[in-house]
């Protein structure tokens, strides 16, 4: 599907992604530092991926980790910063949460150290409790590889 607004696309068509780009800010972003390029693309293939174009060029991207009936995992979310407050990663957000395979999704949930305010406007807020909450990080998986 695409979404249009003068010169600019959002498009879930993952054969349009600049994998190489997409790698190339992820490898640097403070979340994924490192991340090898055949995770990334992995991670593509296995997941409903969102590009922001200007012009044809990619400028920011969003992926949803989900089984398409009860949850989505918000990832990797990112709008290169010569793009940026322009209001294009919230109108990049609206248009992931209205994609009409994820409608009707009980729970989305994300992780983020610095975008608090921006993902609050689209109604995500603090875990109602924290306490049911658990992980396993690794922080040197990819440095294993």
């Amino acid at each position: 599907m695409e979404w249009r607004n003068g010169d600019l696309t959002i498009s879930d068509d993952r054969s349009r992604m600049d994998r190489e780009g997409v790698h190339t800010f992820l490898a640097d972003s403070y979340w994924a530092r490192g991340i090898p390029r055949e995770i990334v693309d992995r991670s593509i293939d296995n997941s409903l991926c969102f590009g922001l174009y200007e012009n044809g060029r990619q400028i920011g991207f969003a992926r949803v980790i989900t089984d398409y009936a009860t949850f989505g995992y918000l990832s990797d979310v990112f709008v290169l910063e010569s793009h940026r407050a322009r209001g294009l990663a919230t109108w990049l957000m609206r248009v992931v949460l209205g994609h009409p395979d994820l409608r009707g999704l009980r729970r989305w949930v994300l992780v983020t150290r610095d975008a608090q305010e921006l993902y609050r406007k689209l109604g995500f807020r603090d875990l109602e409790d924290p306490s049911r909450y658990m992980e396993i990080v690794d922080r040197d998986a990819y440095a294993r590889r």
